[in-house]
């Protein structure tokens, strides 16, 4: 079974001076402002494409760690990831960095680091991203 998701951006004017909205359509969130200004600027109450890249990845980072831990024999009782990915305008994006904390009792640092790093690899967003740096935190809390 495969399932697709939507979001449906509006947007008005030119790019520098103009404004959207995107929503969610899939699970009705939103709308969430978007701007030129936010996405080369940064901004702290309006969203940006890279923003929501971020929530994909982090999300789906801590989904695949989640199941390689499990599978190790070693399933986590929390995961925290922070996906930081970088825009440079005129270029593009450049990278996305994981930062995850999870306790996983009885798992020590470096299983936990290189079972980490092969949840960066297979996760499906990390694949999608695969023509940017992707870096990795890993930490046992």
């Amino acid at each position: 079974m495969s399932v697709t998701s939507e979001a449906k951006t509006s947007w008005k004017g030119s790019l520098a001076e103009g404004s959207g909205d995107v929503a969610l359509q899939t699970s009705h969130q939103g709308p969430f402002a978007v701007n030129w200004k936010a996405r080369s600027e940064g901004s702290d109450s309006v969203t940006t494409p890279e923003e929501l890249i971020a929530a994909a990845h982090s999300s789906c980072f801590s989904m695949a760690l989640s199941h390689a831990l499990a599978q190790n024999g070693t399933p986590p009782q929390s995961v925290d990831t922070t996906a930081s990915v970088t825009f440079v305008p005129g270029k593009g994006i450049t990278g996305s960095h994981l930062n995850v904390e999870a306790s996983v009792p009885g798992l020590s640092a470096a299983d936990f680091a290189r079972i980490a790093e092969e949840a960066k690899a297979g996760c499906p967003v990390s694949q999608a991203l695969a023509g940017i740096e992707i870096t990795l935190e890993a930490a046992l809390a």
